[in-house]
């Protein structure tokens, strides 16, 4: 264990080397929403309008991914930290188990409840047959996705970040190409519109699946499963619950914050959420590379906790905040200044570009702030204290951004996106004084030879 590359590294080196491969792999996972709502913008602002409703309850399958795949990686990194290797193995096999037992939930979700939600919004007949057809499709198929993010993040928490990239691209690759045969029904294939983007996303997720499948088992992996000798501990499930729950309600928050903001848009001016539907394809852009690095740092700070090596864990937070504000940066240069461009990406309507350069150039100011948000969060993900994550996440976006939305929406349109901004200020103000708790009642008690930093 101690010629674990997590633990002698050089931290820049090692960031790098772990967290390019997420950031690709991040990417490509944000192209699987950007790719059907751009093809979809083809089929008509109905259709846009369709999937940008349905956005929301993407967010809640992302959330019971990512949250069980956070759990999953946390604990494998710590164990391994701790020199564990058989726990560490039978917390991934735990993983798979726990996959199977969400799929069902989330499908279960698909079949009794989709329609209710996007009659909520709207009681366009053309709307409603889109979003109902591609959210059902994309909920009762997701046991591709999940068992994909659930082996992805046993690779990753074992410091292995190369083979989830090649994951994620054969499943981008695979839905890039059948896309617009689905959709506008090329190659002899029928043309299925909304439906038609669906079956190409759960198709392409299912090729990810089976990549995945064949890594773990039959791979050379640091990692080796075999589930004839599993064991099951209730002990290990709820390890893996706890610190994974905490990250799927913060997931699942942005969910509900999305569908109230869209329900305040939609009483407001209707187009205005097909515009914010833009907006978060775009982010996703922006943004994905920054859960990237997390990615990739996130279990450096597992291990590294588990090993009660406080000086690279603050050396890793340094390093991964840098190079996530650099980045953010460059999306703020970009959403302010090619903002007519991003538009016109989705084929927008004159009024469609009127709400969004004024949107995306007020949202976007918050983009720094959010680059030094998401690395403390990783941290406290990382030491298995996600639920400081969580307060943070339910503060910023239920408590802050959602009665200032409305708020501000009540004098105009154009104020409400200042909501955003404010809500981010007073998140990373919070999250700061949790890493400040967190460094003087835990890491400031370790051997003070490990570290001398000024950080806090």
């Amino acid at each position: 264990m101690k010629s674990n590359k997590m633990g002698i590294m050089p931290i820049p080196a090692l960031i790098l080397s772990m967290s390019l491969p997420a950031i690709i792999s991040m990417m490509v996972q944000a192209l699987y929403n950007f790719v059907d709502s751009l093809f979809v913008a083809r089929v008509g602002e109905e259709a846009l309008k369709a999937v940008s409703l349905a956005f929301p309850i993407q967010l809640v399958l992302i959330a019971c991914f990512v949250g069980l795949g956070i759990g999953i990686n946390s604990a494998v990194s710590r164990k391994l930290g701790e020199g564990d290797y058989k726990t560490a193995v039978n917390i991934a096999e735990h993983g798979y188990i726990l996959a199977g037992v969400l799929y069902i939930l989330v499908a279960i979700l698909g079949i009794f409840f989709v329609d209710d939600f996007f009659r909520w919004f709207t009681d366009d007949p053309l709307v409603l047959e889109y979003g109902i057809s591609y959210a059902r499709i994309i909920l009762i198929f997701s046991f591709g996705r999940i068992f994909a993010q659930a082996g992805m993040s046993i690779l990753q928490g074992s410091g292995e970040m190369k083979k989830p990239m090649k994951a994620q691209l054969i499943g981008a690759i695979t839905n890039i190409i059948l896309d617009p045969i689905m959709i506008f029904g090329l190659f002899g294939f029928p043309e299925l519109g909304v439906t038609g983007a669906a079956i190409a996303t759960v198709t392409a997720q299912f090729t990810s699946m089976i990549y995945v499948f064949y890594t773990l088992f039959r791979g050379k992996n640091y990692l080796k499963l075999d589930l004839n000798n599993f064991k099951y501990s209730s002990g290990i499930a709820k390890n893996i619950i706890l610190v994974g729950l905490p990250a799927a309600i913060m997931q699942g928050l942005v969910a509900i914050m999305l569908t109230v903001l869209n329900k305040t848009l939609s009483n407001i001016d209707e187009t205005s959420v097909a515009v914010l539907g833009i907006y978060y394809r775009l982010q996703s852009l922006v943004f994905m590379p920054v859960f990237g690095i997390s990615q990739g740092t996130m279990p450096v700070i597992g291990f590294n906790f588990g090993s009660k090596n406080k000086k690279r864990i603050i050396d890793a937070m340094k390093f991964s905040g840098m190079m996530a504000f650099m980045y953010m940066m460059l999306g703020f240069f970009i959403f302010q200044v090619f903002t007519e461009n991003l538009l016109m990406m989705f084929k927008s309507s004159q009024q469609m570009v009127d709400i969004g350069l004024i949107a995306f150039k007020r949202i976007s100011l918050m983009f720094p702030l959010v680059a030094v948000t998401i690395v403390i969060s990783t941290s406290f993900q990382g030491m298995g204290k996600a639920h400081y994550s969580m307060v943070v996440t339910f503060v910023r976006q239920i408590i802050v951004l959602l009665p200032l939305a409305s708020w501000l929406g009540s004098y105009s349109l154009d104020t409400l996106w200042y909501a955003f901004l404010i809500a981010e200020a007073v998140g990373l103000v919070l999250a700061l004084y949790y890493f400040r708790k967190v460094y003087k009642n835990t890491l400031h008690v370790w051997p003070e030879v490990l570290c001398r930093t000024n950080l806090v």
